[in-house]
């Protein structure tokens, strides 16, 4: 079932009597239950794109729609905090907090109601991304980048929300740590029933998804 789509979306940077196209009449749309990478040179649009579809910028023209409605309707901010999770290269964590706490951060900032068993709640989030509850105590600049990634994944499952976006989630990792991110990601698509999106410049990140986009000169087509 498609539950995010672009449609005809454009979007340019203008410098003077300059219009670079950065996307031309974009449309695309993703399914429940599958994960997918999007493909591109470094400053092909990959990030822009991903920052349309989750409502952090605004296309020159064109929708984005959310189960079929346009996210101007639902409202961006609204959209942000109910509707998808973003997780960043950078991680974005709050670093003077344990990585329980902000995965209880998370859960706080949503309408919907806290769990009574809600720390409890986050612990589990996080042992099932592999971080323990020892280490679940730790402050954020206590943990290696990897778990810090973790704690990211962990952070954006806290909202249970349908639509995880990735941006270059595996750019500060060693190979092995990148391939048990890439299984957490596939296992939320095929077990969980989540909408995965992926930013990447990594081919062997691509070849294990479901679909891949490819992203040059404006143009995302289907990497076959």
């Amino acid at each position: 079932m498609t539950i995010l789509e672009t449609k005809a979306v454009n979007y340019f940077y203008q410098d003077g009597d300059k219009r670079r196209m950065i996307l031309k009449d974009t449309s695309i749309a993703f399914d429940q239950g599958r994960f997918y990478t999007i493909l591109g040179q470094s400053g092909s649009g990959k990030t822009t794109f991903l920052s349309l579809i989750s409502a952090l910028d605004v296309p020159k023209s064109g929708e984005v729609l959310y189960e079929g409605i346009d996210i101007r309707k639902i409202g961006y901010e609204r959209f942000r905090r109910d509707k998808i999770s973003i997780i960043f290269q950078s991680y974005n964590l709050v670093p003077y907090l344990t990585a329980v706490e902000n995965i209880l951060v998370a859960m706080s900032i949503t309408d919907n109601e806290l769990p009574p068993n809600h720390r409890e709640v986050a612990y589990n989030l996080l042992d099932y991304i592999g971080i323990n509850k020892a280490k679940a105590d730790r402050l954020i600049s206590q943990l290696s980048g990897g778990e810090q990634q973790r704690v990211a994944i962990a952070r954006a499952l806290a909202t249970n929300v349908d639509v995880i976006l990735a941006d270059e989630p595996t750019g500060n990792l060693d190979e092995g740590m990148e391939q048990e991110i890439v299984d957490i990601f596939k296992n939320l698509a095929e077990v969980h029933n989540k909408c995965v999106i992926v930013v990447t410049h990594s081919n062997e990140i691509a070849q294990q998804s479901d679909e891949t986009y490819y992203l040059k000169q404006g143009e995302l087509m289907l990497n076959e």
